[in-house]
């Protein structure tokens, strides 16, 4: 036996030199126990995976052992076996959980391979007795208890035994484990409920559930059973009483072969879900010192009592009385050993492997009263699991990960780097980290800060309710039991995740792959550009008094000179009008940020290029009567091609510009629609505009409807505004007798007795010719002296500036341009040429021509960013014939477009002779939205099927007319000056329904409610601005949230980036929000495409390599690819996760109640029943048993 002391005190007998081991144990000779061999282990299998492995491999580095891994064949390029001095495959062939579980084969590769030593870890076959014997009988040291101790603990029965027999209190339950459902149903109908269901063989909340109904106890014992068979090989249950608000105490273990067992204190592991731990903290806070001393006393003695040895944890429930009860042994090391390991500084692994060498816990210096706590640990696992989907887990490719670190933090993992693949096959822990500081409020703390920074993007993770539980102030507190979670609703009110920039790289990936995502109207293609924008000469020595100054600091710098819009927020609209009318000089308002893209660029201005003139425009046009900026088609257009939020556009531009006001375009009851919506949407609308920020609303009606109009004025209450007066014909032509003189001025009457502030003149299709303009301004001046009158106009036939011209000098106060570089043609007329015209007179615009000049070579620049979409490839010049079509001039723009983009541009005018024909037809109605598409349609119908007016006029029973053309004849949009075109309207109507009066009178009010509930269930994360977005356009909206959850602030992104992408090996910048700029490059593209029909997309951001993968949708034509449920067909069920089919509950023909149960997937060691969304009929089944799916792969159609 003396040599035995000698060996263990001696390097030279047993012992690795220093430089081979660098952490030598303190030994003190008087605790020797000279009974116990010392047998050095030079080498470590870890019959495990994942972090574990890693932790035990590092372990064995400190010590100077040299590890070995295993991995299965779907784990060959996952981390541990990178970690480990050597690896080998097992379980060739087999599936991914059994290859760990096959015993021979890794005794084999152990044996092969000269191993002293097989750690288990935790989890696979940790629990396993036969494991441990099979080691054993092998030659090989296992390291953990013994067999027989591994048998007794792992059997729940045996081990309620021992505990009773060791004088520990337990719970009342099943004598035996139980394998029925018959023998459940027998013990829940003996002792009551509820009770908890959990796998005799196994741990780790694997196969375990509570069951409060007796009609569920069949159901959840089959699912628990299953369960714990998938995980552990056995799917016995133990059944016993539920204990209800209890804590969870668990009491770590560490004994010797000599018969010492000391307890390194307990952990508090009640915060969990779905019986699995959470978050762990050691030691366990406001646990009386009385308990503690007892239940940790108790757990030794249960740990002597059955000649214990190794690392292994007792656990506990506590209730609030004090009073505990015993659970179970886990025989094996815990997933949350590390908060122990931080508080105690003791290094559990080692302390294991140095016990199985035979090293005794005194020899160590681990007697009871050398361990002492120090602070609080606390453990949060970080796992791939969606908590806002019931923490479903989530697979795939981490595409970006960052880990938060720093002093008291620590990181335990194995999967957490980017690229690293996330399988359905394993458990979804990603990391474990652990925080340790004085106290549990500080050691919170320091774990909030962690888990801030980290950054995981390609796979959802459970770290944005981690925070919610470090927030809580119940958990800080330390006031916790197993109910924490589930009676913390608010713990699931997760915070977006942004994820902006990898979204982005996404988006551009998808364009450089697939595409524009916006379709362009032309070959042509933006121009590679920076357009300059002139710098505003700042005294940062005075500071403007604008009405509205920025306080959130988005917008940084002095405010810009006072405007019109103080008057309006100090006066109010009356106020307003008043100035206006007295002001000397002609005032203008400025289209260029709305109605002159939108005749010139289709719509197409992006706000990216809106924001970076803004603030120039603030500095230098404060004298502008308004700006013309939002609404009309610029609002669905955001929406639905430029993938922006038109309500973020003004908000933004309401930033930019707190001293000039804005106006709207308002189509009276069809509010920025192109049909009529209930009377509560029109007024829901002017309210939140008004709240983000708009002024004045130009009112007008596609027919001059007298009672649409007045809604609109309405609607628009208190913000004020113009009643707009639609103008067609002209008032010069006494051979023009509907739209006369007489009509206009009873109109304008009904306007200004109906409340209006400010009466406008809309010539949408710029008919106003000057003498026409003198006539009509000067009736209306004088008829009107107070109230201000405002002109907007289209250049069309080149007479725009002439005709505004001359309404000024009759009296007009305000007309509308364009600057000069967006003006002219379809647009409206040069601001630099009237500017110019007045300059010195009596009507001088106070405007400078120089900042003009300025603000026009910006736009000169800009607009070739918008190549695609420039109206000048078809529309040499303007044109006179709109005398004769009278076509609007924003859709005279798109018909040519369309007529060009389809190779009819030698039809175009035909389309211009057959729209005059189509308003004749229909009775030479007023024409601007949506009443100017009706005859637009008409007459492409009449092109397209070579009719002319007298083929229509007489075949109109039997046509097939557009269906805007018979919604306008139904009186969908009101009614037309002097009726309806008879006989036309009723050969086409027949006996179809007519609507009398304003159309939205006789339309139920919206249920705002029911909308916000339906786009919440699809969109979490849409607001409400979003629900009033989904009342005027409910599909293009989804369409818009869908987008920007995947592709993120696309509005972001340079213009010619933004729509064909950049060229590889091109550098940008890409700025986010405020102090937040992402420096991109373009790498490469790869050729090859992956299985699922995806090309890699390489980037560089912010210096670091990234890569996306993006479906090809051309290639993707070619293969097979499993479909995707549609998530707006209500009867197709998607997989809520991947995983694999284990049980097909119905087939084709059945007929299914909402709820019912369709399906059982079994995704990292947990199954779920997929049920029924709606009642029905199976209509089709798209999957097999067995069967691998991903997220959202269509499962069956029920109609």
């Amino acid at each position: 036996m003396l040599s035995v002391c000698i060996a263990r005190s001696s390097r030279g007998a047993g012992f690795p030199s220093q430089h081979h081991r660098f952490f030598v144990w303190s030994i003190s000779r008087r605790n020797y126990t000279t009974d116990v061999e010392y047998r050095p282990i030079r080498s470590v299998l870890v019959a495990n995976r994942g972090e574990i492995a890693i932790r035990v491999f590092r372990a064995c580095t400190e010590l100077g052992i040299r590890s070995v891994a295993i991995y299965s064949e779907q784990d060959k390029m996952h981390m541990h076996r990178q970690k480990a001095d050597e690896s080998y495959l097992v379980g060739k062939g087999l599936p991914p959980v059994q290859a760990y579980l096959n015993i021979p084969e890794v005794i084999r590769i152990a044996k092969e391979n000269n191993v002293d030593a097989v750690h288990p870890g935790y989890g696979f076959l940790s629990e396993r007795s036969d494991f441990a014997q099979a080691c054993i009988d092998a030659g090989l040291r296992f390291i953990g208890p013994s067999p027989k101790v591994v048998q007794q603990m792992g059997d729940k029965v045996a081990a309620r035994q021992a505990a009773i027999d060791a004088g520990v209190a337990v719970v009342p339950g099943t004598p035996g484990p139980v394998t029925t459902p018959e023998e459940a149903m027998e013990f829940c109908l003996k002792h009551g409920l509820p009770v908890i269901f959990k796998a005799a063989f196994g741990g780790g909340g694997r196969g375990m559930r509570v069951v409060r109904k007796m009609e569920e106890v069949q159901e959840m014992f089959e699912r628990a059973s299953s369960e714990a068979k998938a995980a552990f090989g056995n799917g016995a249950m133990f059944i016993e009483k539920f204990i209800e608000r209890p804590r969870h105490i668990e009491v770590q273990l560490m004994g010797d072969k000599a018969g010492n067992v000391v307890h390194l204190y307990e952990r508090d592991c009640s915060v969990q879900r779905r019986h699995q731990k959470v978050v762990e903290i050691a030691p366990a806070p406001k646990l009386d010192v009385k308990v503690r001393d007892r239940i940790t006393g108790q757990a030794v003695n249960l740990a002597r009592h059955v000649g214990y040895e190794n690392a292994g944890t007792v656990e506990f429930l506590s209730d609030e009385s004090g009073n505990f009860y015993f659970i179970e042994v886990n025989a094996r090391l815990q997933v949350e050993h590390t908060v122990t390991e931080e508080i105690t500084g003791i290094d559990l692994v080692q302390t294991q492997i140095r016990v199985a060498e035979g090293m005794t816990l005194p020899e160590m210096g681990l007697t009871q009263d050398k361990i002492n706590p120090q602070g609080y640990a606390i453990q949060c696992r970080v796992t791939t699991e969606d908590p806002a989907k019931n923490f479903q887990p989530d697979t795939g490719r981490i595409e970006v990960f960052r880990s938060g670190e720093g002093m008291g933090i620590r990181l335990d993992g194995a999967s957490a780097f980017a690229g690293a693949i996330i399988s359905p096959y394993y458990d979804s822990l990603l990391v474990k980290v652990i925080a340790h500081a004085g106290d549990l409020q500080a050691s919170a703390a320091k774990m909030n800060r962690a888990l801030r920074e980290f950054r995981v993007r390609g796979v959802k993770t459970n770290i944005p309710f981690l925070l919610n539980v470090l927030e809580n102030q119940k958990f800080l507190s330390g006031t916790l039991d197993t109910y924490f979670i589930d009676e913390h609703p608010q713990l699931f009110h997760l915070p977006q995740s942004l994820n902006r920039a990898q979204k982005l790289l996404n988006y551009i990936g998808t364009v450089l792959v697939n595409g524009p995502s916006t379709p362009l109207a032309t070959k042509l293609k933006p121009a590679e550009i920076n357009p300059h924008v002139p710098e505003i000469p700042i005294d940062y020595s005075a500071r403007g008094a604008s009405s509205e100054s920025d306080s959130d600091g988005d917008v940084p710098g002095p405010e810009p000179p006072q405007g019109f819009r103080h008057i309006l927020k100090a006066q109010g609209p009356e106020g307003f009008a008043k100035t206006i009318r007295n002001h000397k000089g002609l005032l203008l308002m400025d289209t260029t940020f709305r109605d002159a893209h939108q005749s010139l660029l289709a719509t197409r201005i992006r706000s990216h290029d809106l924001l970076r003139i803004s603030p120039y425009v603030a500095h230098n046009f404060n004298q502008l009567y308004s700006m013309e900026n939002w609404g009309g088609a610029t609002f669905d257009v955001a929406l639905r091609f430029l993938h922006e939020c038109p309500w973020e556009r003004l908000e933004d531009m309401r930033k930019q510009i707190p001293n000039i006001p804005f106006q709207m375009l308002l189509r009276g009851a069809n509010a920025v629609g192109y049909t009529n919506y209930p009377d509560n949407v029109v007024f829901k609308f002017c309210e939140l505009s008004v709240q983000v920020g708009m002024d004045i609303f130009r009112v007008f009606d596609a027919l001059n409807y007298l009672p649409n109009l007045v809604l609109g004025m309405e609607a628009a209450g208190k913000a004020g505004g113009e009643a707009a007066i639609s103008y067609t014909g002209d008032v010069s032509d006494p051979t023009r007798k509907k739209y006369d003189l007489k009509y206009y001025i009873n109109l304008a009457d009904e306007l200004v007795k109906a409340g209006t502030h400010i009466l406008c003149i809309k010539d949408m299709a710029g008919l106003l010719k000057p003498a026409a303009a003198r006539l009509l301004i000067t009736a209306l001046r004088d008829k009107h002296p107070d109230v201000p009158i405002h002109i907007h106009t289209h250049d069309t036939a080149g007479a725009g500036v002439a005709s505004m011209l001359a309404c000024a000098e009759a009296g007009a106060d305000v007309v509308d341009v364009a600057v000069d570089s967006m003006s002219g043609m379809t647009s409206q007329p040069s601001m630099g040429a009237i500017v110019a015209s007045l300059q010195g007179s009596k009507l001088d615009t106070g405007l400078n021509l120089n900042n003009v000049s300025e603000y026009s070579a910006y736009w000169e620049q800009t607009r070739t960013l918008y190549a695609p979409f420039e109206c000048t490839t078809t529309m040499k010049s303007g044109n006179a014939d709109v005398y004769l079509s009278e076509i609007p001039g924003g859709q005279y723009t798109n018909l040519q477009f369309q007529a060009y983009s389809l190779g009819l541009e030698e039809f175009f005018e035909d389309v211009k002779k057959a729209y005059r024909e189509a308003n004749i037809l229909l009775g030479d109605i007023i024409k601007v939205t949506p009443s100017s598409k009706v005859v637009g349609d008409l007459a492409q119908f009449m092109v397209q099927n070579k009719l002319s007016a007298d083929d229509v006029l007489s075949d109109a029973e039997e046509l097939s007319f557009p269906k805007s053309v018979v919604e306008f004849l139904q009186g969908s949009i009101g009614e037309p000056y002097q009726g309806f075109p008879e006989p036309f309207r009723s050969k086409v109507l027949k006996d179809m329904p007519r609507v009398s009066g304003r159309p939205g009178a006789s339309l139920p009010l919206l249920d705002f409610d029911k909308l916000k509930a339906e786009l919440k269930e699809k969109h979490p994360y849409s607001t409400d601005r979003d629900v009033m977005s989904a009342a005027l356009y409910p599909q293009v909206t989804d369409e818009y949230l869908t987008f920007h959850d995947s592709f993120g602030p696309v509005d972001k992104l340079d213009t010619r980036i933004f729509l064909t992408g950049p060229k590889v090996g091109e550098e940008f910048e890409v700025t986010i929000a405020r102090g937040k700029t992402l420096g991109i490059k373009t790498l490469a593209m790869a050729e090859d495409l992956t299985p699922n029909g995806e090309r890699e997309v390489f980037f560089e951001m912010n210096g670091q390599l990234r890569s996306v993968f993006i479906k090809d949708k051309e290639a993707v034509k070619e293969l097979h690819i499993h479909p995707k449920a549609d998530k707006n067909v209500k009867g197709q069920v998607g997989a809520p996760m991947p995983g694999s089919v284990i049980d097909i509950r119905v087939a084709v023909g059945d007929k299914v109640e909402k709820g019912a149960a369709l399906v059982v997937l079994s995704a990292m060691k947990m199954e779920m029943v997929v049920q029924a969304p709606v009642a029905g009929i199976v209509k089709s089944l798209d999957i097999k048993p067995n069967m691998k799916l991903e997220g959202d792969d269509l499962l069956m159609t029920i109609e």
